[in-house]
């Protein structure tokens, strides 16, 4: 029986490669051997702005009631890691939705004694950044189709995009475009395909996320240094009503975008700006936009994502670019910071000596 596991620990707004106690499975839960875990920007976002993270969060739990996860205490440790595929080890009482052995993903949310636990930004229950990890068992999907758990790991990003294309209303015969080309933005480029939209112009500075970009289904790349997604909109195809998708998340992109938006357009904000920001709400009166904040995804569309993925439907291969083992970690952060580099890294906490790859 393990006494303790090993993971990548933010502590103190660093990340340390440390021993966590073996978490156990209290009924209802299950304990689970993290197979791959994805890298994500709102951990970025969390090591370096953990402080305006938790503020948002408090904020967010005042408006959900009884009914709120608990905040993160950065004073204390933290184990992240939200987008995993992870393996039965052994099964809590009360449980009946998965079987030892089962090959599963699961929503990033743990029922537990003390209530509601965000995993990936708990202080009590590990997420996929360590070797273990008790998981929710009535949230539990069994991987299908023999699918490669590196693959079924993306089933959490990838639902992000199902369900912010869900919310703009967006529907064939309309043109989308897509500013940012990181995995948020792809996961939206490729939702969109999948729903039949036949003009998707996607806008980002890196090369090399462009490509991607095509691959998962944009019509239409451009560098907004030398033309704006706007701009090759009404090139490409200016007749069609418009949703404009950002997924940046840096300060003057909603600005930015509303101020190149045509009249009457939609703007779905789904990349995660964690300053403050500012822009002018006289654009918005103007032109009559319609504007739509995006967060996450219900059960259905993360069933729905990991159905896709293991039919062929969304092809999530070519967004991973690389993967490492716990050690590497905190070398994996700092490389996700070159767009040309990374797209998606994998924790694999299994395989020792893994080496980010291209």
């Amino acid at each position: 029986m393990f006494t303790s596991v090993q993971a990548a620990v933010m502590r103190h707004g660093r990340l340390i490669i440390d021993e966590i106690d073996d978490p156990e499975p209290a009924a209802g839960q299950v304990l689970a051997r993290t197979i791959a875990c994805g890298i994500c920007g709102s951990d970025l976002h969390a090591l370096r702005h953990g402080d305006k993270m938790v503020e948002m969060s408090r904020i967010g739990a005042l408006e959900a009631g009884p009914v709120s996860p608990h905040v993160m205490d950065l004073s204390h440790d933290v184990v992240m890691g939200h987008e995993f595929c992870a393996e039965v080890v052994e099964l809590g009482r009360n449980t009946g939705q998965c079987q030892e052995g089962d090959i599963v993903v699961s929503m990033p949310v743990l029922f537990a004694p003390s209530g509601l636990h965000p995993l990936g930004y708990s202080n009590d229950y590990p997420g996929g950044y360590a070797e273990r990890m008790v998981l929710s068992d009535m949230l539990t999907l069994a991987v299908p189709n023999g699918l490669d758990p590196r693959h079924a790991a993306l089933t959490e990003p990838m639902a992000v995009g199902v369900h912010a294309v869900n919310k703009s209303g967006i529907a064939p015969g309309e043109a989308a475009v897509v500013l940012g080309c990181g995995p948020v933005g792809l996961a939206v480029t490729a939702a969109l395909a999948r729903l039949g939209v036949d003009t998707i112009v996607a806008a980002d500075f890196s090369a090399t996320r462009r490509e991607l970009a095509t691959i998962m289904g944009a019509t239409e790349t451009v560098d907004p240094s030398t033309e704006s997604a706007v701009q090759a909109w009404r090139r490409v195809d200016g007749r069609k009503s418009l949703v404009m998708f950002e997924a940046v998340g840096v300060p003057g992109m909603i600005d930015e975008a509303m101020l190149d938006a045509p009249r009457g357009g939609r703007l779905v904000i789904v990349g995660v700006c964690m300053e403050t920001d500012r822009l002018r709400p006289m654009l918005g009166v103007m032109k009559e936009l319609s504007i739509q904040f995006a967060l996450g995804y219900d059960p259905t569309e993360f069933a729905d994502t990991l159905r896709a993925i293991a039919e062929g439907e969304f092809d999530v291969a070519p967004l991973i670019t690389g993967s490492v083992d716990l050690p590497g970690v905190p070398q994996a952060f700092e490389e996700l910071a070159d767009p040309d580099r990374h797209a998606k890294l994998l924790v694999e906490p299994a395989q020792p000596g893994a080496e980010t790859c291209r």
